[in-house]
């Protein structure tokens, strides 16, 4: 009787999973259609695959230099965030200064403000510093707000992480670089991991802070998307479908590889005894 209801369990999970990747699911079977059979009502489930409409999307110009764009925007701007956060939140957890844990409420309470109440304010501060329209005021801009969010996921993993390990390697010689880097770093690479996907997947589906702080040279792929949508025979449906399909696979793909550090990372940490 355990072994049915369990199976019913699992079951149902798939089912409910499968129901929410559907629309996914639509979306990469429609890449591989020709424009007739996309449209074509009733849908056709069996035809012929063909990989013109990518190939046409990749010798695309315009959105390859977008795709780059994407990519190295948002990798350079969470791996500078990550190893920013890496030293506050080691700071925070170890030297506490007054207010930390009201520190921490500010910094969670900032991923908690809606965009579009902070964009108008960010506009005028890069126009001001002419930082429109360029890399380096988007790679600073997506690192600034990544920051916040990795400090509180790190801090609760080196919370984690008993004070005895530094006293060890300060009291034979070490240095609190060492501590750092040798000691605690090799220890929380879970949430490293969970901090980076965490952000990279904001970063890398932002679409305001681009559309209204970016321009054309520093274009990623959800602006282009969105401002490529219709030709003058109306909604590009193979463009909506190729890009969707170049732009979200890698995401899965990384998520479907780390899901484990996901977990771990939702529960900020894991509590060991001390040694």
């Amino acid at each position: 009787m355990k072994r049915i209801a369990r199976a019913a369990y699992y079951i149902a999970l798939w089912i409910v999973a499968l129901i929410f990747f559907a629309p996914v699911l639509w979306i990469f079977v429609s890449a591989f259609k020709s424009k007739s059979e996309l449209l074509s009502i009733p849908p056709k489930w069996i035809f012929t695959p063909t990989l013109q409409d990518l190939a046409q999307t990749f010798h695309t110009n315009l959105f390859l230099r977008n795709l780059i764009n994407s990519v190295s925007i948002s990798f350079i701007a969470v791996v500078i965030a990550i190893v920013v956060s890496f030293l506050a939140a080691y700071s925070f957890s170890r030297y506490r200064p007054r207010g930390t844990d009201f520190i921490m409420f500010l910094l969670l309470s900032i991923r908690m403000v809606p965009g579009a109440a902070v964009i108008v304010p960010i506009y005028l501060m890069y126009v001001a510093f002419g930082w429109t329209d360029s890399y380096v005021g988007m790679t600073l801009f997506y690192t600034m707000f990544s920051i916040p969010f990795s400090v509180w996921i790190l801090k609760g993993f080196i919370d984690g992480v008993s004070v005895r390990f530094d006293e060890t390697v300060l009291v034979s010689g070490g240095s609190r670089f060492q501590v750092m880097f040798r000691v605690i770093l090799p220890q929380i690479k879970p949430g490293l991991v969970a901090a980076f996907i965490f952000n990279i997947i904001f970063t890398w589906n932002d679409f305001l802070v681009d559309f209204i702080v970016g321009g054309k040279d520093v274009t990623t792929i959800p602006v282009a998307l969105a401002t490529g949508l219709y030709t003058s025979l109306g909604v590009d449906w193979t463009y909506i479908a190729s890009v969707a399909l170049v732009y979200t696979l890698p995401l899965i793909v990384i998520v479907f590889f780390f899901q484990k550090y996901l977990l771990v990372g939702m529960t900020f940490g894991t509590v060991r005894g001390e040694v």
